[in-house]
């Protein structure tokens, strides 16, 4: 077996894994989420860039599913991030047991590789689970689970260590620009770490619509595997892989009428993961571009907020991006597919650059 081929086995064996995995776990969790009630139960407040009482608020209210919000557990992430921990325990303990050269170069753990973004979706998955179920079973203290400045300063420190152990552990201090090169950028490597990660996690708002963050999550992650695999990181490639096999498996369930949502568990764990997986193949920049999607929509919710405040008007009908097709009167199922085809554009895009810049 050649090389190449055992490469692309590595990649594309786990990815079909993971989603074979979602699938079969899923009845048990949807059981599990079903049994126990596991939805909010009692409506969010109004998106925090309107305000009540006036005629946005109205289009917020005409578009808002509260019924489904009411019935429809909100803890789906957990069938991305369960999937791809069976499928790596699976392929390790199957490298282990039956040890040979195959299984043995099958096994995708790798300390320099996936050791941190696994790390990373783990911790930021839990946590996302805590808020999650502080918000179905908090009460009215914890209507909106924990406070996003808790969240954020959750994804800060997240971003710190990892900060750390891309400049102490893998000394890493560089990053590489299109159509110029790799630049050092020796202890700015550090912030802008941080503001990076903060930058995508804050695109967790499109986690709003049936179908729309899984469809942008796969290009974005799928992106990346390609762009893995072409800096001969076959570890990390396959890595994002078992990802992109996990949010297939939800999306499957997640599609109009939506079985269940994403929840902080599933767009925590995957926005910080996201972003270490671009510094490890040092394509950081690339973001703008693979995860457009994610940088529009957290920046409609910026800029509404920002003309709101400070010259009384609304650039948006209704902010995220997402929400004011709605209120354009674009179906659901229209803005999920449009936001999935301009995804999938600015993943081909992202990969051409990182081909010949």
């Amino acid at each position: 077996m050649s090389p190449l081929t055992l490469s692309v086995i590595k990649i594309f064996a786990p990815t079909i894994i993971s989603f074979f995995v979602g699938l079969l776990i899923t009845p048990f969790l949807t059981n599990f989420f079903y049994s126990h009630k596991m939805w909010k139960k009692k409506s969010r407040k109004l998106n925090s860039t309107e305000h009540p009482g006036d005629k946005i608020s109205e289009d917020f209210k005409k578009i808002h599913n509260e019924h489904g919000e009411l019935s429809t557990p909100r803890i789906g992430g957990m069938v991305i991030w369960l999937s791809v921990l069976i499928t790596i325990g699976l392929i390790y303990f199957n490298s282990v047991i039956f040890s040979n050269s195959i299984s043995v170069k099958l096994d995708f753990l790798s300390k320099n590789q996936t050791l941190l973004p696994l790390f990373a979706l783990i911790f930021a998955s839990l946590i996302g689970l805590l808020d999650d179920i502080l918000q179905i079973k908090g009460g009215e203290a914890f209507t909106d689970g924990i406070s996003r400045k808790y969240r954020i300063l959750v994804v800060l420190i997240i971003a710190i260590v990892g900060a750390w152990w891309f400049s102490n552990k893998l000394g890493i201090s560089s990053l590489y620009v299109p159509f110029v090169g790799e630049v050092e950028i020796g202890l700015l490597f550090i912030p802008f770490f941080i503001i990076t990660m903060l930058g995508v996690f804050s695109g967790s708002v499109i986690d709003g619509i049936d179908g729309l963050a899984g469809g942008v999550m796969i290009s974005s992650f799928a992106s990346y595997m390609v762009i893995a695999f072409l800096n001969n990181q076959i570890d990390l490639a396959a890595f994002s892989g078992v990802i992109v096999g996990g949010i297939l498996a939800f999306l499957w369930f997640n599609i109009p009428p939506a079985r269940f949502y994403m929840g902080e568990t599933g767009m925590l764990g995957l926005t910080v993961t996201l972003s270490i997986i671009a510094f490890l193949t040092k394509q950081p920049l690339l973001l703008i571009i693979i995860a457009f999607p994610l940088l529009a929509t957290s920046l409609s919710s910026s800029i509404q907020m920002f003309s709101k405040k400070y010259f009384g008007k609304k650039v948006f009908l209704v902010a995220p991006l997402h929400h004011h097709f709605e209120a354009l009167g674009w179906p659901s199922y229209k803005v999920t597919m449009r936001f999935w085809i301009v995804s999938i554009i600015c993943g081909f895009l992202g990969i051409i650059i990182a081909l010949i810049g």
